[in-house]
């Protein structure tokens, strides 16, 4: 990977460019971090939401491997680094105004996206129509 891992990114252009062009010109937010959405690339269940900086974008890009970067630990981790729950990227879209990325991955080792042991970090509903229950209840989610 390049020493300055925004290099592997086009300079933000025009709207037409960014709507219709053909190069990545990925918007980060003002902490240099862009939303990643991971779907699994069999059956399209979604498996978890996470960031990423300029560094964790191109890792992955360039290695086929999601990468992401924790705000809690405020480090770049590397998705089933120690679990061996990798995340092999079988694609990468980003959105219509390029400030979001959509990644398609097979999940190896168990299979589990969550670091709970789920398959999906969205292993939970609201139910709607709860009312005025305070809290709001949270129900297994049925796949």
């Amino acid at each position: 990977m390049a020493s300055d891992p925004t290099s592997a990114f086009a300079p933000r252009g025009s709207t037409a460019d960014i709507e219709h062009g053909q190069a990545f010109m990925p918007k980060f937010d003002k902490d240099g971090l862009i939303p990643a959405i991971v779907t699994d690339a069999t059956d399209g269940t979604v498996l978890m939401f996470a960031w990423m900086n300029a560094e964790a974008l191109a890792l992955s890009v360039e290695t086929g491997v999601a990468h992401f970067y924790s705000r809690s630990r405020g480090k770049l981790w590397r998705k089933g680094e120690e679990s061996g729950n990798l995340l092999r990227l079988t694609e990468l879209r980003t959105d219509c105004d390029q400030d979001v990325v959509w990644l398609r991955a097979h999940v190896e080792g168990a299979h589990v996206a969550c670091h709970t042991g789920a398959r999906s970090c969205f292993y939970r509903r609201i139910p709607l129509g709860a009312g005025q229950s305070v809290p709001l209840p949270l129900q297994p989610a049925e796949d």
